[in-house]
């Protein structure tokens, strides 16, 4: 079924042709230039083609002559007539040592390759436009579309893989008399095969070859969304070079990663989560059917830490005066719009006291350590899965890491890096072996557009969780934790189907932190139901704000997961400004989660989680996979009325609040936690009407401790009221010390002061708009929306001071709420 492709403006069109041929593993080398603001370097790319992949079930040993006899009268045989040794190209930042084979693993420290900075030749076979078939039929050249943009490309080329020493052991035969295309494809087809224990020789392999000369220079184009590429006469994916290297550089304005300041006044660079995920980075394939692993060198001055989603703790090598490399790979086959990159002068933090059995906890387990040829046990495709680590799946703490910038460093020691043994303990608790073998966690700049961000191996948390007591950056640590289960182990094949990522991590997230706190039962319970209240409130307000298509958690209801012939596709509303602030996915899939917890009962939902898990961790899936295999193991008395097209109705593909929720919100009773709140309400009431001069024999009012969830919905209550006076309001700041509070209950604070006008404390919502960028967007609204000129003179100073370190999403969204 071929699916026409026709974005609307706020659509995010994924172009990669992945139904022909993938990428399969990626080998980056790039320098990092903070005065231009752009990485430049290469990045070789080696592919497996579809319908070599889907012959894999047969012979494994398949020669070019048997696949395509027909495609090889298109595509002239060219020797290779370097000689074999010393023939790579090879970086000065190769950093390659991590890996040996049979004793070659050396550094080769000559230049660059120069034939990469050629602009006029660049332009030259660029400009060429032409018309290719992108599938692998008919009597047009093959064409290879990569997702791209924001990105200066210079070359393409072939790369000679048939040059490597030792690459003979991939053809079969003791040594390479002849070099043809169709060797050089089968001996990449035999090195992206390898079995997941040989793992290591091959990604030394990867090095190896992405250092080899060219031989041959493609044909390419470029538009706004995709980098197209073609050779002459190669007519099908089979016939296509399957191993590329392109020069290119990045872009300053490029929307893949932010170019800023850190806290401390430093220069940086990061990946936030763009709406374009990494096309602006590099091309590649983006759709997350195009699971792939990589390795990454990137160089930079000396004095730069260089944070990425690799799964080795990469330590610097010294190159050149003032300049050092840092590599990272990856072994688990990961969509590419999970690479993740953070380059700043980062601040490690040590735990002031590290036990030794805290230290035997986290021992770093390589994959070499396990047994991978366990047959039987993983569905995903192969790789060194910890899964299948016995030491693995019962490592309660993975070896953790904290950066911050350094002015941020006694914040960090005090509040973040207690949390994170807890918290991790209580996931694996939960869930059983962490999908991920390290973590690193950074505290990212303030212009960071949300509170955390979860990537394999790497954890960003914004500054704003550090302020106040810990339950902000508790929460936090645990929901970005929870995705890499849900989200990144277990990925939605279907974008659109947020709902599987941010609705699990919404819901576990209490669970994880209930654990951490090592509360009892019923405490558990309680702070889980002032939680839903919260969220309650919450959805409510999204229903009311949003447009009713992008309330929908299944968009595309039957056609979910459904691509075009090539496999491109459509994500709808992927670039639509607004749709970073929403919270609908969240709290719908959080809602329908506790729905069927509730069902089941919490030891029958999280013991079928942790079954979930074990068969579908290394793959993508949709709804419907979830969810026929919990009904499945529903006992029949609990089923009822449950079933995957019943779930869809009420709860996937409506806009609006889910019917069962509707109900069950009507008949619950309030929380304890809750209730207590509504008294403290009531009093605060009371203060409101009193006279400025009360008789002296009037009782004071006596307000309980309550807990930042509670103090969140106490402000929620009292924003209901009409108004209060500056009497009470500064009572109200100086009774919870509101503006040492965390960043929620903060919030909701400047949302009292703008509502009644407080002038006194226009101050503090000054600070949180520029100190509290990922949650203090809206507020730039409500000071607009009261018409009040000193409110509007308060956004636009604000604005003026944030707007060119800010997010562009955010930024666009406060510029059409200003002007």
């Amino acid at each position: 079924m071929d699916v026409k492709l026709e974005p609307s403006w706020d659509d995010l069109p994924l172009m990669a042709n992945t139904s022909h041929i993938l990428v399969k593993h990626y080998v980056l080398d790039l320098d990092v230039d903070f005065e231009s603001q752009i990485f430049e370097g290469t990045i070789v790319l080696f592919f497996e083609s579809r319908n070599r992949l889907e012959k894999q079930s047969g012979s494994t040993k398949e020669t070019c002559r048997s696949e395509s006899n027909e495609a090889c009268r298109f595509s002239t045989p060219e020797p290779c007539h370097s000689p074999v040794t010393d023939t790579r190209t090879s970086s000065s930042k190769t950093g390659y040592n991590d890996f040996a084979i049979c004793g070659k693993g050396e550094k080769d420290t000559s230049g660059k390759d120069g034939n990469h900075d050629n602009p006029e030749q660049a332009s030259g076979i660029s400009s060429s436009k032409y018309c290719c078939d992108t599938g692998n039929h008919g009597s047009e050249d093959f064409l290879l579309v990569l997702d791209c943009c924001d990105l200066s490309v210079f070359k393409v080329e072939e790369v000679d893989v048939a040059a490597v020493p030792g690459i003979e052991t991939f053809t079969g035969s003791p040594q390479i008399t002849f070099v043809s295309e169709e060797l050089r494809n089968q001996i990449v087809h035999e090195l992206v095969t390898l079995p997941a224990d040989r793992w290591r020789e091959q990604f030394d392999y990867y090095a190896h070859c992405s250092q080899a000369p060219g031989c041959g220079e493609l044909l390419f184009d470029t538009d706004t969304w995709s980098l197209q590429i073609r050779k002459t006469g190669a007519q099908t994916a089979t016939d296509f070079p399957h191993a590329i290297r392109i020069w290119y550089s990045t872009k300053p304005q490029g929307r893949s990663v932010t170019w800023t300041s850190d806290q401390s006044g430093r220069p940086c660079v990061y990946t936030m989560g763009s709406p374009v995920n990494n096309r602006a980075l590099f091309p590649c394939q983006e759709p997350p059917v195009a699971m792939s692993t990589w390795q990454a060198t990137v160089g930079a001055a000396a004095s730069f830490v260089v944070l990425m989603s690799g799964e080795n703790s990469a330590k610097p090598t010294q190159l050149r005066e003032g300049r050092a490399s840092w590599h990272y790979y990856v072994t688990m086959p990961m969509p590419a719009s999970t690479f993740t990159i953070a380059v700043g002068s980062w601040a490690e933090m040590k735990p002031e006291i590290c036990s030794s059995e805290d230290l035997a906890a986290e021992r770093s387990l390589t994959p070499s350590e396990a047994d991978f040829r366990c047959v039987g046990i993983c569905g995903h495709m192969e790789y060194p899965c910890r899964f299948q680590n016995p030491s693995a799946t019962t490592q309660e703490v993975i070896p953790h890491r904290v950066f911050a910038p350094v002015c941020l460093q006694g914040a960090c020691q005090e509040t973040l890096l207690p949390l994170v043994r807890p918290c991790l303990s209580a996931a694996h608790s939960v869930l059983g072996t962490h999908p991920f073998s390290r973590l690193d966690i950074l505290i990212v700049p303030a212009n960071f557009p949300s509170l955390g961000m979860a990537s394999p191996h790497i954890i960003f948390l914004s500054q704003s969780v550090l302020i106040g007591m810990n339950h902000l950056c508790g929460t936090r640590l645990c929901h970005e934790i929870a995705h890499a289960w849900f989200g990144l182990a277990i990925g939605a094949r279907d974008w659109t189907e947020e709902w599987l990522s941010e609705g699990f991590a919404t819901h576990l997230e209490d669970v994880f932190w209930a654990k951490a706190q090592q509360l009892a039962p019923h405490e558990a319970w309680e702070q889980q139901e002032l939680k839903a209240d919260l969220r309650w409130r919450c959805l409510q307000d999204e229903v009311r704000n949003y447009p009713e298509e992008m309330q929908v958690l299944r968009p595309n209801k039957e056609k979910t997961g459904h691509v075009s012939d090539s496999g491109s596709s459509v994500i709808k509303h992927g670039l639509n400004p607004e749709k970073v602030f929403m919270q609908v996915h969240y709290l719908k899939g959080y809602f329908l989660l506790r729905f069927l917890a509730q069902r089941l009962g919490d030891d029958t939902y999280f013991a079928f989680l942790r079954k979930f898990v074990h068969t579908f961790h290394g793959q993508l899936i949709l709804s419907q996979d979830f969810l026929q295999m919990l009904l499945e193991n529903i006992p029949e008395e609990k089923r009822l009325d449950l079933s995957v097209e019943n779930i869809f109705r009420d709860w996937l593909e409506s806009s609006g609040i889910p019917q069962p929720l509707q109900t069950e919100r009507q008949a619950r009773a309030e929380c304890g936690l809750a209730r207590r709140v509504g008294a403290e309400v009531h009093k605060w009431i009371r203060v409101n009407r009193r006279p400025h001069k009360r008789k002296r024999r009037e009782t004071e009012e006596v307000f309980e401790k309550l807990l930042p969830d509670q103090l969140v919905l106490l402000l929620e209550h009292l924003l209901e009221q009409k108004t209060l006076n500056p009497r009470t309001l500064q009572s109200l700041k100086r009774t919870y010390q509101l503006s040492q509070q965390d960043a929620e209950v903060r919030h909701r604070w400047c949302e009292l002061i703008v509502k009644h006008k407080y002038t006194k404390a226009y101050k503090d919502v000054e600070r949180f708009l520029q100190e509290d960028q990922a949650m203090g967007i809206y507020l730039y609204g409500e000071l607009m929306v009261s018409e009040d000129a000193r409110q509007q003179q308060v956004a636009r100073r604000c604005f003026e001071l944030t707007k060119e370190q800010m997010d562009r999403s955010s930024a666009q969204v406060v510029a059409e709420m200003l002007f």
